[in-house]
């Protein structure tokens, strides 16, 4: 039965999210696996350049993956033809990958699936397999979004993200560095999250988001990153809409961070696994380029702030 009265919960806020009509789960890498369940997809091909979650996804559901190399330009080395289970899964980074762009490499390619976890503002291309996180771009607890015309025959499991946000509530009342354990512990929960549908609660959070907003602040952000970094940058960046972060490379990237830290910017290593990995363009990337943050938490000073500490850097 329905509880009637007593105390008050988390309020229910407007339901105006960014993509309402797409398939809703509880995050990116388990929308990933709807498309393999869904698809039947038996063997995915992954760059590289690319954090382990989705090998060891793969590796726990049984999939087959094998990986390829990207160019300077982050696009697929691959020459290889795909069978019908077989996909190719290309990952947006930076947002540096255009709808253009992809739908040329559909007709290529065919079989694709685009991840979008670095591009959450990029809409999707209709009959383009696209995926979306939303913990890469807002205060959420979980959640992630699916394009796609292929449907899950099983009926899935609303999600709970109750216990998921104390490092979200103690950051917005105090300091990151008090509740960075809570956070890493929250994130390597993710390693065995089961694939359900987005929980209330995130649904609720993002429905109350002002995307107007946080895409042009990202926007004026980048721009002033831009501005002030861009002759330095040894990448040639397409601008993307509302873009994740400010891609800057420069040589000796890891003692930068390390520098950047103690003046409390913290600057992260999105692919510490990739570190690992012999020569390579992806081993000089991973450890290189500086995701700097411009997101909607910031204002320009804040940018110029960030412009002053790395130039006295690379100096």
């Amino acid at each position: 039965m329905k509880e009637i009265g007593g105390y008050f919960g988390f309020e229910q806020l407007i339901s105006n999210e960014y993509y309402p009509d797409l398939i809703a789960v509880n995050n990116a890498r388990n929308a990933l696996l709807y498309l393999l369940k869904a698809k039947k997809i038996k063997k995915l091909y992954i760059p590289y350049f690319l954090c382990d979650s989705v090998s060891k996804l793969c590796d726990r559901e049984g999939y087959r993956y094998e990986y390829y190399h990207i160019g300077e330009d982050f696009l697929p080395i691959f020459e290889k033809s795909l069978s019908k289970d077989e996909y190719l899964y290309i990952v947006n980074f930076y947002g540096q990958i255009s709808n253009q762009k992809i739908l040329d490499l559909k007709k290529i390619y065919g079989n694709i699936i685009f991840d979008n976890v670095q591009a959450f503002f990029q809409r999707p291309v209709q009959g383009i397999d696209t995926i979306y996180s939303c913990r890469k771009f807002f205060g959420v607890p979980d959640g992630g979004y699916i394009s796609t015309t292929a449907i899950l025959e099983k009926e899935l499991p609303v999600d709970i993200s109750k216990d998921r946000m104390k490092h979200i509530l103690g950051r917005f009342e105090g300091e990151a560095s008090e509740y960075y354990e809570d956070f890493k512990s929250n994130d390597r929960a993710f390693v065995e999250l089961e694939l359900r549908q987005m929980s209330a609660l995130t649904h609720n959070i993002l429905g109350a988001i002002d995307y107007d907003f946080v895409c042009e602040r990202r926007n004026k952000n980048y721009a002033i990153l831009e501005k002030h970094l861009g002759e330095k940058n040894k990448l040639h960046l397409v601008v993307p809409t509302g873009p994740y972060c400010y891609p800057f490379y420069c040589e000796n990237g890891m003692e930068i961070k390390k520098r950047l830290a103690k003046e409390k910017i913290f600057v992260a290593t999105l692919w510490p696994n990739v570190l690992d990995m012999k020569d390579s363009l992806e081993k000089d990337y991973a450890e290189n380029i500086l995701p700097l943050p411009c997101d909607q938490r910031y204002h320009a000073d804040d940018m110029i702030h960030i412009v002053e500490e790395v130039v006295k850097c690379i100096n």
